[in-house]
């Protein structure tokens, strides 16, 4: 509920954001985070192939400062290919998965792993987490003639044409230009005006932290100080002072898992989050339960991408993986797969060169499904679909990202875990 003596400010907020928000619902299921940095990667030699069957490889984190997104992104795509390979699979074979750790925020590994993935003839890769870990090597993916299709990248930077001038790259997370003005808009609906920003140095985090300042400052607020910190850091000493000298009335932290080295450090200047309203976005929403004594965190609140997660997928994933305790980003995973296998059995070709352009063309503009099973039947008639995913819109535009999405906002009670508060749907 925006505030009557606010509304003006989040007018601008959203219109120098060029959304359209609305919010929807108010319910308690969890779900978390993600996020980027400089391209790199050399050509692969592996050729990419039709051979009949449809290969996934999954470049998630199983190491790594975003390890504990690992879990429900694996979940969320053996649940798609469970559910595919059940209904016939793709071009009447099953799908087949092959596994890779992206070791987010790990030098060398994603490479290597990427690598393993392109020699076992993937025709998709699913991944990385990491916005920076997906530029390190998309030109590596790309270049070998494999689709990129990330359930978590938020950075803006993968928008760029140079960054994939081969139309291979996609993903199911929307743009951080969404979630920077949900952020902001949520900061100015508080009430605050004289906020800190402090973020990660990299490709995720410094285009998040500037989509969050610019949403603050038309909305009337102002940006106290935004400090950005080396993604490779482990003493955040110097950022924080700066934060506790500009003496802000809130605080935005833009984070991985160094989140919990640095709240220590904020109480101790007395801009912790029992001090000042404390906010957290995806790459850092997460359950720190066993992190910091109870009551920590409450009070702080969060934004991430993702639809209000059903009680129904969350059984299903629950079954795939009985000991998940987080769900950010399975939706996603389970949909980035489902709109490849569609798009196959649409080219009729499990070559990425030829099914890569009718990704975009399944999540849109058709006759709305929602299965493999019933998607799949239309196509099989000849009719252009519109897959509704279970991680919301699945709209793609021409750069391969979404165009339409939700974001959740949520807020820490005393176990130092999150509810969700409502949902936010934007178009971009």
């Amino acid at each position: 509920m925006i505030r009557p003596s606010r509304a003006w400010r989040t007018a601008m907020v959203l219109a120098t954001a060029s959304l359209a928000l609305t919010a929807c619902g108010n319910n308690n299921d969890n779900s978390a985070s993600d996020n980027a940095s400089q391209s790199a990667g050399a050509e692969s030699s592996a050729p990419a192939k039709g051979d009949g069957t449809l290969t996934v490889g999954t470049l998630l984190p199983q190491t790594g400062d975003l390890a504990f997104l690992g879990p429900p992104e694996f979940a969320g795509v053996q649940t798609a290919i469970d559910d595919i390979n059940a209904a016939g699979g793709v071009l009447g074979k099953d799908v087949v998965q092959v596994k890779a750790d992206s070791g987010d925020g790990t030098p060398d590994i994603a490479g290597a792993q990427t690598d393993k993935l392109l020699d076992a003839n993937a025709d998709v890769v699913l991944g990385a987490a990491s916005s920076s870990v997906s530029l390190s090597v998309i030109d590596k993916i790309t270049g070998a003639g494999v689709v990129q299709f990330s359930p978590a990248n938020t950075s803006p930077a993968l928008d760029d044409a140079k960054t994939d001038p081969k139309n291979l790259y996609f993903r199911t997370a929307p743009s951080d230009v969404l979630q920077g003005a949900v952020m902001a808009n949520t900061v100015i609906e508080d009430g605050f005006s004289n906020v800190a920003i402090l973020a990660r140095q990299d490709a995720y985090g410094e285009l998040l932290a500037a989509q969050i300042e610019k949403g603050i400052k038309a909305g009337g607020g102002g940006v106290a100080t935004k400090q950005l910190y080396s993604a490779d850091a482990t003493n955040f000493t110097a950022e924080v002072n700066k934060v506790a000298a500009s003496k802000p009335d809130a605080l935005v932290l833009v984070a991985f898992d160094e989140t919990k080295k640095i709240i220590p450090q904020l109480i101790a200047k007395n801009v912790g989050p029992s001090d000042i309203q404390t906010y957290f976005v995806d790459g850092n929403t997460a359950d720190y339960s066993k992190d910091f004594p109870k009551g920590t965190l409450k009070g702080v609140k969060a934004t991430y991408p993702g639809a209000e997660l059903t009680s129904d997928f969350k059984a299903r994933m629950l079954k795939t993986d009985p000991k998940l305790k987080d769900f950010t980003y399975g939706p996603e995973s389970y949909d980035a797969v489902m709109l490849s296998a569609l798009a196959a059995e649409q080219a009729k070709s499990d070559d990425p060169s030829t099914f890569a352009p009718d990704i975009i063309k399944v999540s849109k503009d058709g006759t709305e499904c929602s299965t493999f099973q019933e998607c799949s039947d239309l196509i099989k008639k000849g009719t252009d679909i519109d897959y509704t995913g279970v991680s919301g819109p699945c709209d793609l535009g021409d750069t391969g990202s979404p165009t339409k999405a939700t974001i959740g906002i949520f807020q820490y009670d005393d176990s130092n875990t999150y509810k969700s508060l409502k949902y936010v749907t934007g178009v971009i």
